[in-house]
């Protein structure tokens, strides 16, 4: 099989295209990320699979329908899972505050959900699913987590989506105060991403 040079990524959100390829480049992984847009948009889909897994799936079919057949395409379902709420939102992470997918209304929604969950229940672990579809009906499917606990308020500027008010664990600062360094040496997608380049390093093949 030729390397895998390029992965097209199913998704319109231009943090993932940024944080993804960030972690190729410091992965040591000669990979280029596309966003959808870069290939006419990202198809609509309906996310009702109820797993990450299979989000994920429906996402990646989709873009790769519209894209030649020697084509690879990469899609990241990922989400907060909180202990108090019996591992909500989950799955509807993008989704919490209601179908327009708005991020800051998400956020304001746990926050108001979670104010007042003791510091000792707010445990919550971020999930990431990294489903890559490839020629001849390839498939393969890269998990990570990241353990931690969710803060009363946002903090921070940087990062996207719930990164404001989750703190890793080992650190009481917040995804979105702890940079893209830190970040992308401990997070979710990280930790999917480097079993997904250990799999690209092997040239997309079996252990």
């Amino acid at each position: 099989m030729p390397p895998i040079t390029r992965l097209h990524l199913a998704s319109g959100n231009p943090h993932k295209v940024q944080e993804l390829q960030s972690l190729a480049n410091a992965s040591g992984v000669a990979i280029e990320i596309v966003s959808a847009r870069a290939v006419g948009g990202m198809p609509e889909v309906a996310e009702d699979t109820g797993t990450f897994v299979g989000n994920a799936r429906q996402k990646a079919l989709a873009l790769r329908a519209q894209l030649p057949g020697d084509a690879w395409v990469v899609a990241d379902d990922s989400g907060v899972c909180v202990d108090a709420l019996a591992g909500a939102p989950g799955v509807e992470s993008a989704y919490y505050a209601g179908p327009q997918h708005d991020p800051v209304a998400n956020l304001s929604k746990l926050i108001a959900v979670m104010r007042d969950v003791p510091v000792a229940e707010r445990g919550a672990q971020f999930r990431c699913v990294l489903f890559v579809s490839g020629p001849n009906g390839q498939e393969e499917v890269f998990e990570g987590f990241c353990a931690g606990q969710l803060l009363f308020e946002s903090r921070g500027g940087a990062g996207f989506g719930y990164d404001p008010i989750f703190a890793p664990t080992g650190f009481h600062q917040s995804y979105a105060e702890l940079g893209d360094e830190v970040k992308n040496r401990l997070s979710h997608r990280a930790r999917a991403w480097a079993r997904l380049a250990a799999w690209l390093g092997r040239g997309g093949t079996a252990p």
